[in-house]
């Protein structure tokens, strides 16, 4: 039985307020084809490449796999996973993105389908899949809780967790200080850095990984954005 942190419940509320009421109509945008400004045209190629990544690491054929998109956002990940064969769920904590990813979804998606849910990442009535995505949702959230959710979700993974998460670096360190002048209302719940040896050596001594160990891993730096991606595989 896995357990909610205090912290994790707090942030949690933050973001669902966030991306549901504050920033809903800036990250439609930044999920579309629409033109955006200079920075958000980074993040924008820097969340293309790492979506592009996360999915070179699943398997290509999907056919007959089930896959948890945990904080699927608008559903671009989701979509392409389907197309390859996946049975995907996919779930966020803002009814706002999942309705936008419902109505962004093609009709016809292949062999695989995709079922959108509002909801929190973590709830293990989700039931088990072969395979898991986190893409920049734990990011958010202090190592602790971070670890902490990851083991919530490998208890029901079969195969792969992957997940992103923000690398503690001078420069991620700088942007954020500068991010502070934006106007509050424009800014999304803080990131949380970590030192990827810390993050590691969290995940080595949590009893409840213990039959996972970390593999592929691959940093993206695009402007103002900058995040890892870590693979989880079963031992």
């Amino acid at each position: 039985m896995f357990m909610h942190t205090q912290t994790y419940i707090r942030r949690r509320s933050q973001l669902e307020t966030y991306f549901d009421r504050t920033a809903a109509d800036a990250w439609a945008k930044l999920t579309s084809d629409a033109p955006v400004g200079r920075i958000r045209a980074t993040v924008r190629a820097g969340r293309d490449e790492m979506r592009n990544t996360l999915l070179d690491w699943l398997p290509e054929d999907l056919k007959g796999k089930t896959l948890l998109d945990a904080g699927c956002g608008t559903g671009m990940l989701a979509v392409e996973a389907a197309k390859r064969g996946a049975k995907v769920t996919a779930i966020d904590l803002s009814q706002t993105l999942v309705d936008l990813a419902r109505e962004r979804t093609p009709s016809i998606l292949g062999g695989g389908s995709v079922e959108f849910l509002v909801g929190d990442m973590l709830d293990q009535d989700l039931g088990t899949f072969d395979h898991a995505v986190i893409m920049d949702s734990l990011i958010h959230y202090n190592a602790d809780d971070a670890v902490h959710s990851l083991a919530n979700v490998a208890s029901r993974i079969e195969g792969s967790i992957l997940f992103t998460y923000a690398p503690r670096t001078p420069l991620l360190a700088a942007m954020h200080t500068v991010g502070k002048v934006f106007p509050r209302g424009n800014r999304s719940p803080a990131i949380v850095p970590v030192a990827p040896n810390a993050l590691h050596r969290k995940i080595a001594g949590k009893d409840t990984l213990a039959d996972w160990r970390t593999d592929r891993t691959h940093r993206v730096a695009n402007g103002f954005y900058i995040s890892q991606g870590l693979e989880l595989k079963r031992r």
